[in-house]
């Protein structure tokens, strides 16, 4: 080793030590006489003090050159000791220093005080990770995954990797195909998840398996998405709903215990049609409060053309209520009410609680009793503000008045700051009890939510193919301070329900034996009840690290238009490698900015 020791892990006790280091020249400092450089390697940084006159090497060490090292360890001079970094109360006095190798002047600053745009960052990446927040991000996934791999072990699951190249299935994404060059015009697909392998696992008699799987979906990217992502895959078989839960839950507070250093509390179990009432979401946050408020009683006489109308539809009227800002100026409010036509609503109405009575354009139209019921209903008190939405499609409500309680709550300071060792700060929670259509308004039919291999509530699989409303599926959602980590459920292991799911949703038997023959043929032999979920790891670490974008704790990760500015991915290939494969593009070749 041309090293020692770390950088980074030097203590006091190290002190009278001959060490050598190796790293990157962090930031110098030349104070007449004596040069003061802070070495930085994936530890950390420790300074080192370097003698110009018997080192003549150290007038020329820059800015991210990379060098070795070798001195004594040192204890610092009183009031110089730096109580911020581990290696503070030391240095290190150099008796020798090597430039390993020199480095151009880099494209942005690597200390934690400086904003980069975001595309400079990706295209030098490996710059990017150098930085002090990335090493910390990179490690935490690290840490988190490991204690993830330690826990089902100890559980007595298997891990068991899946094929990468499979074939298309519909999951509620695009595939990303693969093309053959030993079966021209055929081609696989890169899995959007393990999950048809892991159910076959379980008919195949390893009853506990897990796997830390990349997958891949093309669809349209978000915050929280990437077309290439990681997640922790799990199936058991012979349990139901309870023991998914439970596993699952436990994996996490044990997680969160050995990592963060934190007990979490239980996870609340919310039925969805309470989430969509209360938060206006299916996968609420719990950290504030600014509930949505049921108004149908208030206004169930009105007058009111808007909210008469509304109700006689058997639409719904609700509202959240913003403690403090009653007073919101109208440049501001019609803002608000911009947001909530760009959500879906056709309108807003807000109004202003004072000590005089309300303040609103709707104020004319309510009655005394509706003023007063309104006030109580809301939860409001003088100072606040009451958002109103009423439509005759529930959807639309819970959308909007969902939309508006997270983005208000971030804008009024309801949210609190990131505190990885407060407990309350990690409000996890399951939801339960999800419908298993949702109807598709624009297209006048009804969708499925899930992948087709969900279970169905047995008391309403009688409605599975007579009125889809009333079926109720076996599946859950884990949450995260309003984050959707997991999606799982029992699955369907019967063979005759399988292919009933399958004719409701539309899939003749020839195309459900085309796709899922396979799957099918291995129910005939014995298939134990089983279930699972899939937690995001990307989404797992972004939180655990604070952070709102999951690029940033993703080595290489790609932009919102799927491309990797590092190597130009997806680029354009020769025409040589297509007609090996049998392939033409058609398509004029689009240059990234």
């Amino acid at each position: 080793m041309l090293r020692s020791h770390r950088a980074g892990d030097l203590r006091s006790e190290h002190t009278g030590e001959k060490v050598a280091l190796c790293g990157w020249v962090h930031t110098r400092r030349d104070h007449g006489g004596v040069i003061f450089i802070d070495l930085r390697d994936v530890a950390g940084l420790v300074q080192v003090v370097l003698d110009p006159q018997s080192l003549p090497l150290a007038e020329d060490l820059r800015s991210e050159y990379c060098i070795r090292v070798e001195g004594e360890v040192t204890a610092r001079k009183e009031g110089t000791i730096n109580p911020k970094l581990g290696t503070g109360e030391i240095e290190v006095a150099a008796g020798s220093v090597e430039i390993l190798s020199r480095s151009e002047t880099p494209p942005f600053q690597l200390d934690e005080y400086h904003e980069t745009d975001e595309l400079l960052r990706l295209k030098h990446r490996y710059l990017d990770l150098r930085r002090e927040s990335m090493q910390r991000n990179l490690k935490l996934r690290h840490e988190l995954i490991s204690a993830i791999r330690r826990f089902f072990d100890a559980e007595g699951f298997y891990e068991i990797e899946t094929p990468m190249l499979t074939r298309a299935t519909p999951e509620g994404a695009r595939d990303y195909l693969v093309p053959s060059r030993v079966h021209p015009g055929r081609f696989y697909a890169l899995p959007q998840s393990p999950q048809l392998f892991k159910q076959l696992l379980m008919v195949s008699g390893f009853d506990r398996y897990y796997q830390i799987v990349r997958c891949f979906r093309d669809e349209d990217l978000r915050a929280d998405r990437q077309p290439d992502f990681t997640q922790l895959d799990l199936e058991m078989s012979f349990v139901e709903q309870d023991d998914v839960l439970e596993v699952t839950e436990r994996m996490f507070k044990n997680v969160w215990k050995e990592v963060m250093g934190v007990d979490l509390a239980d996870f609340p179990r919310i039925p969805f049609s309470e989430a969509m009432e209360r938060f206006g979401s299916d996968k609420p946050d719990l950290r504030y409060g600014l509930e949505l408020r049921d108004l149908g009683d208030v206004f169930s006489d009105t007058e009111a053309r808007v909210f008469r109308s509304v109700l006689d539809d058997g639409g719904a009227i609700k509202a959240i209520t913003i403690p403090g800002q009653g007073e919101l100026p109208r440049k501001q409010l019609d803002a608000l009410v911009d947001d909530a036509k760009a959500l879906g609503a056709g309108g807003l109405v807000y109004v202003g609680v004072t000590g005089d009575g309300l303040k609103s354009p709707m104020d004319k139209f309510f009655s005394d009793a509706e003023r007063k019921g309104l006030v109580e209903s809301a939860g409001a008190s003088v100072g606040d503000l009451i958002l109103i939405v009423a439509d005759n499609r529930k959807s639309v409500v819970y959308k909007v008045l969902g939309g508006l309680r997270t983005r208000l709550a971030e804008r009024f300071g309801h949210v609190p700051e990131y505190d990885p060792a407060n407990p309350d700060y990690w409000k996890f929670a399951w939801v339960v009890d999800f419908p298993w259509f949702d109807w598709n308004e624009d297209e006048e039919r009804w969708d499925p939510i899930h992948h087709p291999f969900t279970g169905v509530v047995e008391e309403t699989l009688e409605f599975l193919e007579t009125d889809p409303a009333k079926v109720i599926s076996k599946s859950y959602d884990i949450t995260l301070n309003g984050w959707e980590l997991a999606s799982g459920s029992i699955r369907i292991h019967d063979r005759d329900m399988q292919s009933g799911v399958f004719r409701a949703l539309g899939i003749s038997e020839e195309e459900a034996n085309e796709k899922f023959g396979f799957l099918l043929d291995a129910f005939k032999y014995g298939a134990p009840p089983h279930g699972g979920i899939a937690p995001g790891i990307d989404r797992i670490v972004a939180l655990a690290a604070g952070e709102t974008n999951i690029r940033e704790v993703i080595a290489f990760p790609k932009t919102q238009t799927a491309f990797d500015p590092l190597t130009g991915a997806p680029s354009t290939v020769d025409e040589a490698q297509l007609k090996i494969l049998n392939l033409k593009s058609t398509a004029p070749a689009v240059v990234e900015d």
